[in-house]
């Protein structure tokens, strides 16, 4: 070889170790120094290779002209940044390279020909095979899967009672503590990510920890009670600082005002989660602290600068990193591991209690898309993201088509940015609470009459659970249900025309219809809220004759006790009201009233007409949310000033924010009860029916449902929707033929099959009802009822083992479920299997309700009139003293 030669051959040797390096860089995106030493390797091979080919370019002017363009969008990436907005380069820089390397294949001299052709095509085949290879063999923690073996104690979930964090289900890679700077250094995210850390600044996982007074004061009465370790339950998801450095077990009064208590949750807390157990929550997810951390979170500013180019020379290591696959393919799995919760011995010093549950409620719902028997469905299913993170506009780094998901997470919480002062915070939250998830419509009235019996009966054949939560479509419809004529109605209330007569008194009904919300309303703690409908009456004069829900002390004190409230009403041992977000002294419910996703639930108020009244009246209904109950926001302040937050020399007067209202005219003069129907009333009417169904006002919700088929006979829902009032009273033979009409109406709904096995099975045609359950299920394969239902059957055909394959469906859907404990426990005593039996009998018992604990509710019914009232699945409420 020539001297002349020897940069050519020089050329050639970098070009094959760049074609190797490639093949690396490609298959692996790992956060490792040997591959981020790879990726600088690949920028310096590259431009080093571009100016040798200057020298050659006559000689190869195709090849390396293509070199020298690829090259160049290398340097644009370098110095631009290889950022989302910048894919267009990525795409072109590879399709340039790779037609320049083919250019160049015919150029290349016989002695590195076959070494050139190798290397091609191991820059091909290498990272195809790696991916094909991840296809095939897919990391188990990139998904979110249920297990098929469910723990029979707190003691079994998370890292159990050896665990530092027990009982929170939470752990981490290193299997105990790791350094409290891992949650503290949102700022340095920030350096990139601008307008996703301001947005984070505000936000309620910001300000989820010590830094949020409601909180605080929850936590430390707790400690001051019970001690440290059970609040870790608590810490798992609230104070990951000041948690996972192994602080917790010292009270957080001696630490509250420590950089680390008052840190939050930061952007670690949600993105260093690298496996999520499943969706029984309580913290369960593990996080990872990465071995390099020390270096990343140096304040040199020579590292810093180093970090900052390499992550922007290639973010895929980074994205990979903190953006795992379930966060975008299970998001709403992922939430539950903090948003889903139970207490057990550990935590409550008494048994398993289902806590708040955000998930359970949108699965089974027809808002996921998943559930089968739902009453509305969405034009497109929807995830926790889609409504909690929607899309702002950004030029953030990670922006797609300039906008990314707000990390302000909107939701209900007004109190802590009122609290803060923080006035974007609060108007962010007021425009979500006022986006039109939720309805309010003044339908219908009546005559009061009480001269009628009223039959109550008990319907469902399922368990139920213990829970302070609501229970919706992810069970069987349980209750009593109340049997009683409809009697004389005008509705809707302002087509009917009707008229009211001055010294007498109308039942009017409000309906309240969750629209665009995934879960029950409300939701959260349920037990700290006021939220409530208010209903108020004027005659033409302006004089107020009627108002259920007044807020004393000019709309900034408590809420009369009479109102209709949605909340959680628990009691202690003693049956006193938990109001000190204390769940862990929960021991019953005196009643439990929110309300599904696209469901309904009708207020019935007295209302009684002064004989002297000027007409028309003015009705106005309106649902109200204030975040704490006011009894707790004095509590929450009680030790002021020390407190946090910005307010510390007043307890301050959480907003009240009107959700949504209503209004209706109504004349005085002789009434005439007429229900009238047209088109554009179909929806009301069904809504009507709904709220009644859900209250266990069988024939009233079938009245309703069938004046929506006069409405619109072609909407099959509401001939189904008569079958199921009718179903749930047992009327299975009435129920056939409308059945049969929504099925030739619309032979697509899976959940008329569902129905329809229901009425196969109580007629005992079990084969029929499988394959009309089948029906279903093929539709929706995760709906539990439709799977329970069907090895229920094939329990009763004795098919135990097929039934079991039913239920381990349930499970991998909801290990918790009560109704498939239940059924498996009694298939594998069929099949002979004392042991599994046992276990099964074992978490059937552990899930199961404490009827007993219902005795608690005696003394709060005695003492409280209102309550006792509100506990009622059907009641009416009246106007204060005016």
């Amino acid at each position: 070889m020539t001297h002349r030669d020897q940069p050519l051959r020089l050329a050639a040797i970098l070009l094959l170790v760049l074609l190797v390096n490639t093949a690396y860089i490609a298959a692996f995106a790992s956060p490792t120094i040997f591959y981020m030493s790879s990726v600088v390797l690949h920028l310096v091979l590259g431009v080093a290779l571009a100016i040798m080919l200057l020298w050659f370019l006559r000689r190869m002017p195709l090849g390396g002209g293509l070199f020298l363009v690829a090259a160049a969008l290398g340097l644009f990436l370098a110095v631009r940044g290889n950022t989302t907005p910048h894919r267009w380069a990525l795409e072109a820089h590879i399709a340039v390279a790779a037609a320049a390397l083919i250019a160049l294949l015919p150029q290349t001299s016989a002695r590195y020909r076959k070494a050139y052709v190798a290397c091609l095509a191991l820059a091909v085949l290498f990272p195809a095979s790696i991916t094909l290879y991840r296809r095939a063999h897919p990391n188990p923690d990139d998904r979110i899967r249920n297990p098929l073996i469910v723990p029979a104690s707190m003691n079994e979930e998370g890292g159990g009672p050896r665990s530092p964090f027990f009982p929170s289900s939470a752990k981490t890679n290193v299997g105990g503590i790791i350094p409290s700077n891992f949650f503290m250094d949102s700022e340095a995210c920030g350096r990139c990510h601008k307008d996703i850390y301001q947005q984070w600044k505000s936000s309620m996982h910001h300000f989820g920890s010590f830094n949020n007074q409601f909180y605080r004061r929850s936590i430390e009465y707790m400690q001051s009670v019970v001690g440290t370790r059970p609040s870790k339950w608590c810490a798992g998801c609230h104070d990951h600082a000041v948690f996972f450095n192994g602080r917790f077990d010292r009270p957080i009064k001696e630490q509250v005002d420590t950089p680390e208590a008052r840190a939050g949750l930061s952007c670690t807390s949600c993105h260093a989660i690298t496996h999520v157990d499943s969706s029984m929550g309580n913290g369960g997810f593990t996080i990872q602290y990465p071995p390099l951390h020390q270096l990343l979170a140096s304040k040199n500013r020579f590292i810093q600068a180093a970090d900052y180019f390499m992550t922007y020379l290639d973010p895929e290591p980074h994205r990979r990193t903190f953006m795992k696959p379930f966060m975008r393919q299970d998001t709403s799995e992922y939430c539950s591991a903090c948003h889903k919760v139970h207490l057990d011995v550990p935590v409550n010093n008494y048994r398993w209690f289902r806590g708040f549950n955000e998930y359970d409620g949108w699965q089974a719902s027809g808002v996921s898309g998943q559930g089968a028997r739902s009453f509305y469905y969405p034009k497109t299913s929807s995830t926790c993201s889609g409504c909690h993170m929607p899309l702002v506009a950004s030029n953030d780094p990670g922006n797609r088509n300039g906008m990314v998901h707000s990390h302000r997470f909107p939701g209900a919480n007004t109190a802590v940015p009122y609290a803060n002062q923080d006035q974007q915070q609060l108007d962010v939250t007021e425009k979500f609470l006022r986006s039109g998830f939720i309805s309010v419509d003044i339908f219908a009235v009546s005559p009061v009459n009480d001269t009628g019996t009223a039959m109550v009966r008990r319907t469902g054949e399922g368990p139920q659970t213990m829970t302070s939560f609501a229970v919706g479509e992810e069970a069987e419809q349980t209750g009593n249900a109340v049997i009683r004529e409809v009697g004389q109605v005008a509705a809707p209330i302002d087509h009917s025309g009707v008229a009211l007569a001055p010294g007498s008194t109308a039942r009017v009904d409000v309906v309240v219809r969750t629209r665009k919300i995934g879960h029950f309303f409300p939701g959260g703690t349920v037990d700290a809220f006021d939220v409530w409908l208010e209903l108020q009456a004027r005659d033409a004069a302006g004089r107020v004759i009627f108002w259920s829900g007044r807020v004393d002390d000019d709309g900034k004190g408590p809420v009369e006790a009479g109102a209709h409230f949605y909340r959680s009403f628990q009691l202690d041992a003693d049956g006193n009201q938990i109001k000190k977000r204390n769940a862990w002294q929960t021991r019953s419910v005196l009643y439990v009233h929110l309300i599904p996703p696209g469901a309904a639930d009708v207020a019935h108020y007295r209302v009684k007409i002064p004989a002297g009244a000027k007409g028309p009246i003015q009705l106005t209904a309106k649902l109200n949310y204030r975040k704490f109950a006011h009894s707790y926001t004095g509590f929450a302040y009680e030790n002021r000033p020390n407190v946090s937050g910005q307010i510390t020399d007043r307890t301050p007067d959480i907003p009240i924010v009107m959700v949504a209202s209503a209004n209706a005219t109504v004349p005085l003069g002789q009434p005439v009860w007429t229900p009238v129907v047209h088109r554009e009333d179909r929806e009301r009417w069904n809504d009507w029916g709904i709220g009644l169904l859900l209250q266990g006002d069988l024939k009233g919700a079938e009245f309703a449902f069938k004046k929506v088929t006069e409405a619109e006979p072609g909407y099959a829902d509401g001939w189904l929707n008569v079958a199921r009032a009718l179903i749930q009273e047992g009327e299975t033979d009435a129920a056939k033929p409308y059945v049969a009409k929504a099925l030739a109406t619309d032979p697509h709904l899976g959940r008329i099959y569902f129905f329809k096995a229901m009425i196969e099975k109580a007629d005992g045609k079990y084969d029929d009802a499988l394959r009309s359950l089948e029906t279903t299920v093929a539709m929706y394969p995760r709906d539990r009822v439709a799977l329970n239902q069907a090895a229920r059957i094939l329990f009763l055909e004795r098919k135990y083992a097929e039934a079991l394959k039913y239920l381990d469906r349930v499970c991998l859907v909801d290990p918790e479920d009560l109704q498939m404990h239940y059924t498996r426990m009694l298939a594998l005593r069929g099949l002979g299997d004392a042991a599994g039996a046992a276990r099964e009998q074992t978490l059937f018992r552990r899930f199961k309700a404490e009827e007993s604990s219902q005795a608690i509710t005696a003394k709060p019914r005695l003492i409280s009139p209102e309550n006792n009232n509100e506990r009622q699945q059907i009641h009416d409420h009246e106007s204060v003293p005016l």
